[in-house]
Order: structure tokens, then sequence, then C-alpha cells
């Protein structure tokens, strides 16, 4: 089977009946939890506020679950990101989510130690991605005291990670360096 464009879909959706669309989109809804999230963040009052904590509290169970330690699998708390970034047309709460996922990493670190290089990547890539986006997004005076919290709770961070935080944050924000 070819890819399916756009235009073979509304083909297929024109022929059907509204009982049979209204059915189609039911099981739909039914089957796939990111369509439910999509209608929870756009018919319910609070509903985008409700599947932002819903996302956050994927991550936070990845680094600090009620129960335990946590799993620490990174690929996890960056899906819920990801996953989040596909519903939300809120760039606010975009930012949000992602300079809480680098929270959550730097707060990990500074409970149990040093990690390793790839935990460090993950979270300096995630926080570059977030300045990127607050730039770009003109959110810069929303999140600037945030973003500068996370390279103050770095300082005594091996493996050059509160160097690297600061290198972006200096990069990105800073508004003392020359751009």
């Amino acid at each position: 089977m070819g890819k399916l464009t756009v235009t073979d879909l509304k083909k297929h959706l024109n022929s059907k009946s509204r009982e049979e669309l209204t059915n189609e989109i039911i099981g739909l809804y039914k089957k796939f939890s990111d369509i439910r999230d999509y209608y929870a963040s756009t018919l319910s009052k609070n509903g985008m506020r409700d599947v932002l904590e819903k996302y956050k509290k994927i991550i936070k169970d990845e680094f600090f679950p009620a129960r335990g330690f946590g799993k620490l699998r990174l690929a996890v708390a960056r899906k819920a990101v990801n996953d989040f970034g596909k519903i939300s047309n809120s760039n606010s709460d975009m930012a949000d989510i992602m300079l809480f996922y680098v929270e959550n990493g730097v707060e990990f670190t500074n409970a149990y130690g040093d990690i390793n290089e790839q935990f460090y990547s993950s979270i300096e890539t995630m926080y570059e991605a977030a300045l990127k986006h607050i730039c770009k997004s003109e959110l810069v005076e929303d999140f600037y005291t945030r973003c500068e919290q996370i390279v103050s709770d770095t300082s005594g961070i091996g493996w050059g990670f509160h160097d690297t935080l600061g290198d972006l944050f200096g990069g990105y924000l800073d508004k003392d360096a020359e751009k």
C-alpha cells in the first residue's frame, strides 16, 4: 500500500455518513490514547492543563516515582515531551514541559550523584532545544529566571555538565552576552 495522501483521506471521509464518521472517531478515541488526549485538551475547560500534568507525571515517575527509585528510562521521559508536543498548540506549555524534563534531570543528579555521559548529554540536548524554542517563541521574559535557575542548580555537578548548560544559557539568553 502506498502512502495515504490528504486527498485520499478526504475522499474516504466524504464517502461516510455522519453516523459512520462519528463511529469511526469514537473507535479511534477508544483505541489511541493520543486521540483521547487531543480531545481532552480541546473539549474540556481545563483539558490542556490536565494533559500537560499527565505528561509531566510520566516524566516525574521516570526520575522520582511515588515508590522506590526512578527507572531513569530517559527514552520514556523524552517520548512524553515529544508526545505532548504533538497534542499541544501552546508554545508556553511546550517550553514548560521541556524545562520540566531538564529540572528533573538536574534534581536527580543532585540527589544521587554523578550519572553518566549519556544521561548528561540527554539533559543538555533537551535544555538546548528548550532554549531554542523559548527564543523562537519569544518567551524569554517568561522563562528566563527558570532557565537561569537550572544552571545555578548544576554547580558542582561533574562531567562538564554545569559548564555546558552555562554556555548554552549564555549563548541563548544571557542579556549581558554579545549577540
